[in-house]
């Protein structure tokens, strides 16, 4: 369980083939690993991941063909934004996130606004039902307050929805949102609370 609060940006600077997926070692920068053991769960841009070596600044995880195939962010070079696993001492200072992604989004819009910046991201069809206005989303494991929902036509059968968030100067520093553009893939995981609901429905 994590809270959407990141603690450091690291890069990914190896990867390896293994059968039925992959390992990727990040440079943990700032983040910290004196009390990360083996074992231990850390959100790599939103995907919970388990720690499987461990040396010095550095961290590496199996990466499994289906999380490589259902999420965005484990290319060579890539700046990655990471979390600790909460735990149940610590301040939630976000809000509860799994570290399931849910699904890729493609990020339409990133506009400064005053000393802000706004963030307009795509969903992925099927999640628009779980994404309301005021609501907590979180993008790249970052969590964010959904600020306006908008649906459209997309593909017949389906239709697109956006929401756009604000982005304060703090999270653009502390996280690697600077380095995306219009048109970039981004991992999100919808409310906890919201996929439950859907499956009281059921």
């Amino acid at each position: 369980m994590f809270t959407g609060i990141i603690a450091a940006v690291g890069t990914i600077v190896e990867r390896m083939p293994l059968a039925g997926g992959q390992r990727i070692t990040i440079d943990t920068a700032g983040l910290g690993l004196d009390d990360v053991a083996l074992g231990d769960s850390i959100a790599v841009d939103g995907c919970c991941l388990t720690v499987v070596e461990r040396a010095g600044g550095r961290a590496s995880f199996d990466v499994s063909l289906e999380s490589i195939a259902r999420t965005a962010g484990f290319d060579l070079g890539r700046k990655v934004n990471l979390e600790k696993a909460l735990r149940l001492s610590d301040r939630l200072g976000g809000h509860l996130v799994s570290g399931h992604v849910d699904g890729v989004g493609t990020l339409r819009e990133f506009s400064e606004v005053g000393e802000s910046w706004k963030l307009v991201v795509e969903a992925p069809a099927g999640l628009g039902r779980y994404i309301a206005e005021k609501g907590s989303i979180t993008v790249n494991g970052i969590s964010l307050t959904v600020n306006a929902v908008s649906d459209g036509p997309g593909v017949p059968g389906e239709r697109i929805t956006a929401f756009a968030v604000n982005i304060i100067p703090h999270t653009l520093e502390m996280t690697n949102l600077g380095e995306h553009r219009p048109g970039a893939r981004v991992n999100l995981e919808i409310d906890m609370l919201a996929r439950y609901v859907e499956r009281l429905r059921a």
